[in-house]
């Protein structure tokens, strides 16, 4: 079942955002976001928090300025995903722009799993770098640390995952989440922390006088690879974070985005004008990923590096085939769940855990989330992992912080998990190969405790009925430029309409004619072929069509 709800907000503050030249729909939209001022809409670049605020990233900046003044050799340690991927080309485009050595390294996770272990710190001793740089991992990294001491080199660390109880040993750590940090944001992502630290560097070498006679770099050029890697981690889209996110796409829809972008948009057949959060999430940053699930993400890394366009489209191409094989894997893997869990009542049970000997390491974080979204539990699925665990990777629903339900699992019974981490909706673990069993009555017992029962019934919010005047073009254009995204959701409406006519368009969409008493308007649900009835109760969002070179308001359904 799914239940239908509209969202709340504060009729005041709805008034006074009215009041401040914003439409009345934006007001409650807004309003219900949590918006309180028009200042909070602003995406000014000065609007945005002072590094200043970020715990120990002036103490960074001194260390790489040091670093720069003495020649010293950087490497910076990324990670597989999209956001480790986005913020180690920052990394390595703004280190270098404002003079450092600096080269990579980003694990493959099925040799080195994630992070800065020791076995991929013993792999960067063999580059010669004097200083490795995490960027989107480390905060957990004690072993790794100790062991990069242990072989002459300092460590930075650069993350935003939740620390566990002990921080690692490293001559500096620049986390919003790590104790003690005054950064009101807690929600930027890895490469979002990367970039903060590069505007610090920038103001302590300012200060020490290295653009006395050149120009100073500018960071802002490095703003769409911030926005991608924010959106795809599905981090909240914060007043900070809309900001960093507004002006990267602004680089992107006037081309002036990197090569490797630009090129991903295209063989996408997506046009870089009209990119959005979406074009971001679910367009580019999926062939980014495929990389790091199937292969190796130096080769997304580099994609987002190059400054020759042939390479650029070359890369680009083989990550869109490499995206096409991820999305057959998945499939193939999404039938063997289902088949499994054919008798599965959902009623009975708060949560899934599921492995198959034939899932690919790679792909079970995006199986887990299909899990999620199709029975409205928290899911990890798990894979045999070449060290002989087990590896998992889960994905839950509002309600249940993920990582925090492992850790009391692992407080519980301390030998069940043999490591984990990660965010409230998303985290990844490993367990001894026997533990299936025993962890899956220990994970169900926990979510138990901390999920409330009714946040088990699916529920889509909407804000509200729209007038008659409000179903327009230029609503339509209003919201398509918002920036729109997790924490700070895309408007879906609802209202009760008559099928007028229906088709289906591709084999798998649903063209239809909807009329109310505001009107006749076409409509599409897309991937659902099944007749609707007569009349629905329907959950759409407002969209353009460009058809023949005119534009038409349409309705994008959701659900009925």
């Amino acid at each position: 079942m799914t239940r239908i709800d509209p969202r709340n907000y504060p009729e005041s503050t709805a008034q006074r955002l009215t009041e401040s030249g914003i439409p009345s729909l934006l007001a409650r939209i807004y309003a219900a976001r949590g918006i309180e001022d028009v200042e909070q809409l602003e995406i000014d670049l000065k609007k945005l928090l002072p590094f200043t605020l970020l715990k120990q990233a002036e103490d960074m900046a001194s260390a790489l300025a040091d670093a720069i003044a003495t020649g010293k050799k950087l490497l910076i340690v990324a990670d597989y995903d999209a956001d480790g991927a986005t913020a180690c080309a920052v990394g390595m485009r703004g280190l270098t722009a404002l003079g450092a050595k600096v080269d990579f390294i980003v694990p493959n996770r099925f040799e080195y799993g994630y992070g800065l272990t020791p076995e991929i710190v013993r792999l960067a001793a063999t580059m010669s770098p004097d200083i490795l740089l995490t960027v989107d991992n480390g905060i957990a990294s004690v072993d790794g640390v100790a062991e990069a001491h242990r072989l002459g080199m300092q460590v930075l660390v650069t993350d935003h995952h939740l620390p566990g109880d002990t921080l690692p040993d490293a001559e500096c750590i620049v986390n919003p989440s790590q104790p003690g940090c005054p950064f009101p944001s807690k929600n930027l992502a890895g490469v979002g922390v990367m970039f903060y630290v590069l505007m610090a560097l920038r103001a302590e070498l300012r200060t020490r006088g290295a653009f006395a006679d050149k120009p100073e770099p500018n960071l802002g050029n490095l703003l769409d690879l911030v926005a991608l890697g924010t959106v795809a981690d599905v981090v909240k889209l914060d007043d900070n974070n809309r900001i960093l996110v507004h002006q990267g796409l602004q680089r992107i829809r006037t081309g002036r985005a990197c090569l490797g972008i630009m090129a991903l948009l295209r063989i996408a057949r997506r046009p870089a004008a009209q990119a959005s959060s979406y074009e971001l999430g679910f367009i580019v940053g999926p062939r980014l990923n495929a990389a790091g699930r199937l292969e190796d993400m130096g080769l997304g890394i580099r994609c987002l590096l190059t400054d020759d366009a042939n390479e650029a489209n070359e890369i680009a191409a083989k990550l869109d085939a490499l995206n096409l094989e991820r999305r057959s894997i998945e499939a193939d893997m999404q039938d063997t769940a289902l088949a499994t869990l054919e008798t599965f009542d959902p009623a009975e049970s708060y949560s899934l855990a599921l492995f198959n000997d034939e899932w690919h390491q790679g792909v079970i974080g995006i199986l887990a989330s299909r899990l999620k979204d199709k029975f409205h539990r928290p899911v990890i699925a798990f894979a045999r992992a070449q060290t002989g665990e087990l590896k998992g990777s889960g994905r839950s629903i509002p309600g249940l912080h993920l990582r925090d339900a492992l850790d009391l699992v692992s407080k519980r019974q301390p030998h069940l998990i043999l490591k984990f981490g990660g965010h409230a909706m998303a985290a990844g673990l490993s367990i001894p190969e026997d533990a299936l069993d025993a962890f899956r009555i220990a994970f169900e017992s926990v979510v138990q405790e901390m999920l409330d029962s009714e946040a088990l019934v699916r529920s889509i919010a909407t804000d509200g009925e729209l007038e008659a005047q409000e179903f327009s073009l230029g609503m339509a254009r209003e919201l398509q430029a918002q920036v729109w995204g997790q924490g700070f959701p895309e408007p879906l409406f609802e209202g009760a309409f008559r099928v007028q006519t229906q088709r289906i368009v591709g084999e798998k969409h649903l063209k239809l004619k909807l009329t109310c008493s505001a009107g006749s308007f076409d409509a599409i649900r897309f991937f659902h072929a099944d007749t609707a009835p007569d009349t629905v109760h329907a959950v759409y969002s407002l969209s353009i069509n460009e058809y023949n070179g005119s534009e038409t308001l349409q309705l994008i359904v959701r659900h009925w």
